[in-house]
């Protein structure tokens, strides 16, 4: 489909790019990549008015050390994040999440600013930002704010940007443990999530299992525990139960799939995250096995193991 008219308007500087929001007002949206606002103009699902272009300012595209901190400017392109040395040994789990974005033209024009803006649940840099606990360095009309991760993501598309406001920095703390994992389960490798897992330490978030990326608490407190405290607890109630926010476009057989995991067994959390991360995003049943849901399901070769359910 074809857009709605727009008026298109290019800055050259923050300052002027938040000058030009003002004047907008609500019918102002920033373009950064585009690969994210363009195809919902395209649909129609977004109609701004006035469309300010702030994919060419390089103050905002960088990824350097700061007090203790890994930070990112909000500009820095999915394939700049997963070439950087800096995020390869301090933050490998973004490093790696970036490069699984999309296919490289996509890499090359997105930008993790863009991705974290627009909110859509499926995107995979949500959920790991998530796991890595960022906070979000924003600039408008009263200044500037930082926003933490969790609190930033409101609900589908909608996030605690105010009128205005732009995202300008990504602030990660060094995480105080080196394991991590990033899984996510798609028809091809260039699609949407359809369900998908980041990990980093005892961090635990969800692609697409919400409105916005959710954080697994329970496996968090699960993972957070001694070893020898998880081989002797023996749990009866779920840990993780949550339904993927899918369309049918997205996942015509798999559009309502339910999982429901129980407490991991002495045996599964010696394994530690990287195979819960696995095991949170086994390929799920077929379209036909879902419309008769007591159809044996195979996971990795094996029948469903007794604490895992899948049905529509």
């Amino acid at each position: 489909m074809i857009p709605a008219p727009f008026t298109y308007k290019r800055a050259s500087s923050v300052d002027e790019a938040l000058d030009l929001a003002a004047q907008a007002g609500e019918d102002g949206k920033f373009l950064a990549g585009g690969h994210s606002l363009m195809p919902l103009m395209k649909l129609r699902l977004a109609v701004p008015e006035t469309l300010i272009d702030i994919g060419r300012l390089s103050e905002l595209s960088y990824v350097r050390e700061d007090d203790g901190h890994v930070v990112v400017g909000a500009l820095t392109t999915h394939d700049e994040l997963a070439r950087s040395d800096l995020l390869g040994s301090e933050l490998p789990l973004l490093a790696h999440a970036a490069g699984q974005v999309g296919d490289p033209q996509v890499r090359h024009c997105g930008t993790i600013g863009g991705s974290l803006a627009h909110a859509d649940p499926a995107a995979d840099l949500p959920a790991v930002a998530l796991a890595l606990r960022a906070t979000f360095r924003t600039r408008g009309p009263s200044g500037s704010r930082e926003i933490a991760a969790g609190d930033f993501f409101l609900g589908l598309f909608e996030t605690a940007l105010l009128p205005g406001e732009l995202l300008t920095e990504i602030r990660i703390p060094r995480p105080p443990s080196a394991g991590w994992s990033f899984q996510k389960f798609t028809k091809r490798g260039i699609d949407w999530a359809i369900v998908g897992v980041a990990v980093q330490g005892a961090n635990v978030a969800l692609v697409n299992m919400g409105a916005t990326p959710v954080r697994a608490a329970a496996v968090e407190g699960a993972l957070s525990r001694p070893a020898w405290a998880r081989a002797k607890r023996r749990p009866t109630q779920p840990t993780v139960q949550a339904r993927p926010m899918i369309s049918m476009a997205r996942a015509p057989t798999a559009s309502t799939w339910l999982v429901s995991l129980s407490g991991a067994r002495s045996r599964s959390r010696r394994r530690e995250p990287d195979r819960w991360a696995q095991f949170l995003t086994q390929r799920p049943v077929s379209g036909s096995c879902l419309a008769r849901r007591s159809a044996s399901v195979r996971w990795r070769g094996t029948k469903r193991p007794s604490n895992v359910t899948a049905w529509a």
